[in-house]
């Protein structure tokens, strides 16, 4: 294989070698589902969709495993606010996640899981810490279980930081710690918690602490050791890290390589709650069309910053309308000819599409999965082939069109691919509309050309191209596109 990917442990651009030839595990950390998503949660969503893309389209049998942590403390504050049980806050969030996702096209993940499915896999890994010496019970009887963070001499090396300058962990009440930096594996059933978010152990009642739940997770379905370990850059500090030293510490290999994508800025500021400016994803939604949403979430190389700001979308949907313009143009004009492809793209890329990828699209995701050169690759094709269509060089048109749906299938954005063109009634119910207006003007154009009223019929081509239309006259019919 070819593919180098930045490791954030090693801190350094990798040769990607899987620990199993020809199979990839991932375990992707998905959210906490205590509010509504918002533009951060889809981004890293998307980013390890395009991994997993890049990956089948190697041809390597991926198992991707993102979790739900539906029980934490801001899950059980938010619950408490919105006056609801927190499983059922817990469901209503997960599934507005789950419909969010859809409406970009993620690909569901091999499996799901819920933490509060793996609440024994959490207690045999707490015990073995334990064992090892390198966890204790806290002796003030609040049923409390700490990591003895001093005792790992390796605890830091995901962030490339030393004990002494950390800060105190903040996620447990710190009367029962030995020491400060010891953060919680299991936390005592408090006053005023709800009796249904607690499990009886030999320590009392009580829940997971965060950390250990994707300790659990991640090898209860992966493995004790797997390939990569993905998440959001907010994470790597000291949720990945606490997970790398509790995981070690009871003998698991854990991840061979850990990827973090980059966080999203608002017009140029940290998007924060503080600050008032979180973009959540109803209103990406509300702003553009899903495809265009992908396409601006996946523009920018995964581990740097993604800004947004008024007009962001209106800048994806134009280069989108290129794209298709191009894609649909092409497709009538190779359409029952000899140059028609016969490639089945798919929804999701495979080894058939991989034999016709553009050479400079294979360099730029091998690349550390270089997207926006991989997107350059994608619009020179988009060029190249409306040059063609204008010189008639059907060959040529179908050589782009096949290179353009090959590298828009594996990025999930190929206009013409089910998973776009099914369920999206209003923006067919909208092109239906737009359809109808528009071919009642070509029946116009066409019947004042029949009346050799040509300058009738030129200025209705004009007015259509100036609304950003274009007309293009077949042997029996003409057909209308966005300007690409």
């Amino acid at each position: 294989m070819s593919l180098s990917l930045y490791c954030s442990k090693a801190q350094r651009v990798r040769h990607f070698e899987p620990l199993e030839a020809g199979k990839v595990g991932i375990y992707l950390c998905g959210p906490t589902v205590q509010s509504e998503p918002h533009v951060g949660h889809l981004r890293s969503a998307l980013v390890y969709d395009q991994l997993r893309r890049w990956l089948t389209t190697m041809g390597l049998d991926v198992t991707l495993v993102r979790n739900v942590t539906d029980i934490d403390d801001k899950v059980l504050a938010n619950a408490i606010d919105k006056g609801e049980a927190w499983w059922a806050l817990a469901y209503r969030m997960e599934l507005e996640f789950n419909r969010n996702y859809q409406l970009l096209r993620i690909a569901p993940p091999t499996y799901e899981p819920r933490a509060t499915a793996s609440i024994p896999e959490m207690l045999e890994l707490i015990e073995r810490l334990i064992t090892a010496g390198y966890a204790y019970a806290a002796e003030d009887g609040s049923g409390d279980v700490y990591f003895a963070a001093s005792k790992w001499a390796d605890y830091g090396e995901l962030t490339n930081q030393k004990i002494d300058d950390m800060a105190a962990a903040d996620d447990s009440d710190p009367r029962g710690k030995r020491d400060a930096r010891d953060f919680a594996l299991w936390k005592g059933h408090k006053a005023g918690e709800p009796p249904t978010a607690a499990w009886q152990t030999r320590f009392g009642l009580g829940r997971p602490g965060w950390h250990i739940e994707c300790s659990a997770m991640s090898t209860k379905y992966l493995g004790s050791q797997f390939d990569i370990h993905g998440g959001g850059l907010d994470l790597r500090f000291p949720h990945h890290e606490n997970e790398l030293a509790q995981s070690r510490a009871a003998g698991d290999a854990f991840a061979n390589y850990w990827l973090h994508n980059g966080l999203v800025n608002v017009a140029g500021q940290k998007m924060s709650k503080s600050l008032g400016n979180s973009i959540f994803a109803r209103d990406l939604f509300a702003a553009g069309s899903a495809m265009a949403v992908r396409y601006y979430l996946g523009s920018a190389h995964y581990r740097s910053v993604l800004d947004y700001h008024d007009g962001v979308l209106d800048e994806a949907q134009a280069a989108l309308d290129r794209i298709t313009g191009f894609v649909k143009r092409a497709t009538r004009s190779v359409a029952q000819t000899r140059f028609e492809p016969k490639l089945d793209f798919g929804d999701l890329a495979g080894i058939g599409v991989a034999n016709v990828l553009p050479p400079d699209f294979v360099a730029a995701l091998n690349d550390d999965l270089a997207v926006p050169a991989a997107m350059a690759a994608v619009h020179e094709a988009v060029r190249a082939g409306n040059i063609a269509l204008e010189a008639g060089q059907l060959d040529s048109v179908a050589a782009s069109l096949t290179a353009t749906r090959a590298m828009l299938s594996v990025l999930g954005i190929d206009p013409l691919a089910s998973a776009w063109s099914e369920g999206n009634q209003a923006a067919s119910a909208e092109h239906a509309a737009l359809d109808s207006l528009v071919q009642a003007l070509i029946a116009e154009r066409n019947a004042a050309r029949a009346a050799r009223d040509f300058a009738r019929a030129d200025a209705i081509r004009d007015q259509l191209a100036a609304a950003g239309l274009v007309l293009a006259d077949g042997a029996t019919q003409t057909h209308w596109s966005v300007n690409g």
